[in-house]
């Protein structure tokens, strides 16, 4: 999806040196034409990708409109005042589903509950989009009661649910287990990914799956017993790096105005990617890292790789630093 946005880029200012009467036609090129007409050509990139975001989130939205795979049918979110729930909430309803929520930030009132046990379990779908901490025991709690609609979490840790999983399983519930690796202000899910957990009811799954079918979103199926150990190094790993990063810099002593006057590319791309973090869910955060039974790898990982940097430093060890950053260009090279 990345290289489709950077193609539709490509001929969209292709487009432009075309009216002009240019003649350029690579990027290299067309940056030139910008230049030496006095514009900035990564402002024009910016607003292009921008004009194109907005066009995609708006065919997007109206297809979802206009498939309306709710058509009247009713859906439970619990924890549905969250984030992530508030983001599914809407979801649902601009396909049509009559949505109730259940949230115990909630007051009783139309279509909303303290406790979701008030709602019933009589709905076509129940989202569980509640902390790690309880999901696991609402999903058991679920298995009792034993709802005839498709059930799914998105937890995005499945080791702390997986009994409460795989209970509704053995009481012939719909159920399967979803993580989005997306954020609660994602309005465009094109280049976004959603992982699909089969828990033994493939039909299950495919019925989540064709909750999204309106959307961009790249499908990816996954094992319950991989996901968290890939997610160890997808969230854990690069959570850990930001907060040692902004952590490091809140103890420097140097104040935040100084260093922000003298940042450099890197600089600025880590520190926006930082502030994302630091304005994140902390509580979020430290279930991901503390109820991953693979957690503590990735973590021992870096601080090892952080130890290697700084004896090759101390050490006036060129050769091995080289070497380090070579083997890391090896690397993402294979993510091409």
């Amino acid at each position: 999806m990345v290289n489709a946005h950077k193609d539709v880029l490509l001929k969209s200012a292709k487009m432009i040196a075309q009216k002009i009467g240019s003649k350029a036609s690579t990027r290299k090129e067309l940056h030139s034409m910008f230049a030496e007409m006095g514009v900035d050509p990564d402002l024009v990139e910016k607003l292009l990708e921008m004009l194109i975001r907005t066009s995609l989130e708006s065919q997007e939205r109206d297809r979802v409109v206009a498939e309306g795979k709710g058509d009247g049918r009713r859906a439970l979110v619990i924890g549905g005042a969250g984030k992530m729930g508030r983001w599914f909430v809407d979801f649902f309803a601009s396909q049509g589903f009559a949505t109730t929520v259940a949230d115990k930030t909630l007051e009783d009132g139309p279509s909303q509950y303290e406790n979701w046990t008030d709602a019933g379990v009589d709905f076509d779908v129940i989202v569980v989009a509640a902390p790690l901490a309880v999901s696991g025991r609402i999903l058991a709690q679920l298995a009792v009661l034993k709802p005839k609609g498709l059930v799914f979490d998105i937890g995005s840790l499945k080791s702390p649910l997986i009994d409460g999983l795989k209970e509704l399983r053995s009481a012939g519930c719909r159920v399967t287990s979803v993580h989005p690796m997306y954020g609660p202000d994602t309005r465009l899910l094109s280049g976004r990914h959603l992982i699909f957990c089969d828990v033994g009811d493939p039909e299950a799954t495919a019925a989540a799956k064709e909750l999204f079918a309106a959307t961009m979103v790249e499908q990816l199926d996954m094992g319950l017993e991989d996901h968290d150990r890939l997610i160890a190094y997808v969230l854990g790993l690069s959570h850990a790096l930001n907060i040692a990063f902004f952590t490091a810099l809140s103890e420097s002593g140097e104040a935040a105005p100084k260093l922000a006057q003298l940042s450099s590319t890197t600089f600025d791309s880590q520190l926006l990617v930082s502030e994302a973090v630091a304005q994140d869910n902390p509580h979020l955060y430290f279930e991901i890292q503390n109820l991953n039974k693979f957690g503590l790898g990735p973590l021992d990982a870096l601080c090892e790789a952080a130890g290697r940097i700084r004896e090759t430093v101390a050490g006036g060890d060129e050769e091995a630093f080289v070497e380090l950053m070579q083997k890391g260009r090896d690397y993402l090279a294979l993510r091409q």
